[in-house]
């Protein structure tokens, strides 16, 4: 005989059951919580409009060109969806443009050089596989004939006022060598004498009419589009406050005209540590400084309470 108890609590599992899967697919169904999920889940991607005119260092970009407006194009939306690098140069931009802009306004340079910084290094003290170095990418044998010390004990590529200013000084002379800015930038990554070579072999007198590696003939482009973007980061969807930027440390400069013989000891001296010490003069690339010839050199150390940090006892 058939258990009419169980056969009632059965259905009432099932009924009950039944009501739940209702329950569920009605709040599913919520159109508040279906549009929750789409904006937690969705990402879409879009094409980037060009603007309606770029221009480097005031030298026009024939965005009417079919070639140019596909080179650009292809720059800006490369950096547009590469976010994380684009926050992180804006945040560096903020610390490190004001070291940059005011050199290259005394030096007689257009302001959109910064950018060129920008791409070279990323606002790093990068060192690439040909050993260029620093915020400008300068290489050792340049550097030098530049006017920068350069040797295991000191190198000057690594600080960002001496650098700018020595990558001024050979942006200045691209510029009276090849005619214009834009070849200017275009000689600092390939060199002066190889987009003078190439102007003459193909007969024109323009970057954007030259026939150039990839490397080369991408190059312009990207300062373009790196300038775009960090000028108007919230248009591309780069969005941060104030405090999300990195911010230069105060600092004052203390100058000395011997040798030292430990920088460990000597940061202790000033109430830091030797990180610290490095962080702020990287050009000194050991734990002494040689200095036979009584050169003068300015050492940066940050102002009491900037860092938290211990030194020796």
């Amino acid at each position: 005989m058939v258990n009419i108890k169980s056969i009632l609590a059965g259905v009432g599992l099932v009924a009950t059951t039944a009501i739940c899967i209702q329950a569920v697919q009605q709040e599913s169904a919520d159109p508040e919580v279906m549009k929750e999920e789409k904006l937690v889940n969705d990402y879409n991607v879009y094409a980037i409009p060009l603007p309606d005119e770029m221009d480097f260092a005031g030298e026009k970009l024939a965005l009417n060109d079919p070639d140019i407006r596909e080179r650009m194009d292809r720059e800006l939306l490369v950096n547009t969806y590469w976010q994380s690098n684009a926050l992180l140069l804006i945040k560096r931009a903020n610390k490190y443009f004001p070291i940059i802009e005011p050199i290259l306004k005394e030096e007689g340079l257009p302001d959109d050089f910064k950018y060129l910084a920008v791409i070279e290094s990323g606002l790093t003290q990068a060192v690439s596989p040909a050993r260029a170095t620093g915020f400008w990418q300068i290489l050792s044998s340049t550097g030098k004939e530049l006017g920068l010390e350069v040797n295991d004990n000191v190198d000057e590529r690594y600080n960002v006022e001496l650098s700018t200013r020595a990558a001024c000084k050979y942006l200045k002379n691209a510029k009276n060598n090849l005619g214009s800015w834009t070849l200017a930038a275009a000689g600092y990554n390939a060199g002066n004498a190889g987009i003078s070579r190439r102007l003459r072999e193909q007969d024109v007198h323009d970057y954007y009419d030259l026939l150039l590696g990839e490397e080369t003939g991408r190059y312009v482009f990207r300062i373009l589009a790196l300038k775009e973007i960090l000028s108007d980061p919230k248009k591309y969807g780069l969005n941060f406050t104030d405090k999300d930027l990195y911010n230069k440390v105060p600092t004052y400069k203390v100058e000395i005209d011997t040798p030292v013989t430990n920088f460990v000891k000597f940061a202790q001296g000033y109430g830091i540590n030797y990180k610290i010490l490095k962080l702020h003069n990287p050009w000194l690339r050991e734990d002494h400084l040689n200095n036979s010839s009584g050169k003068k050199y300015y050492i940066e150390i940050p102002e009491k309470g900037a860092y938290t940090y211990t030194v020796g006892q």
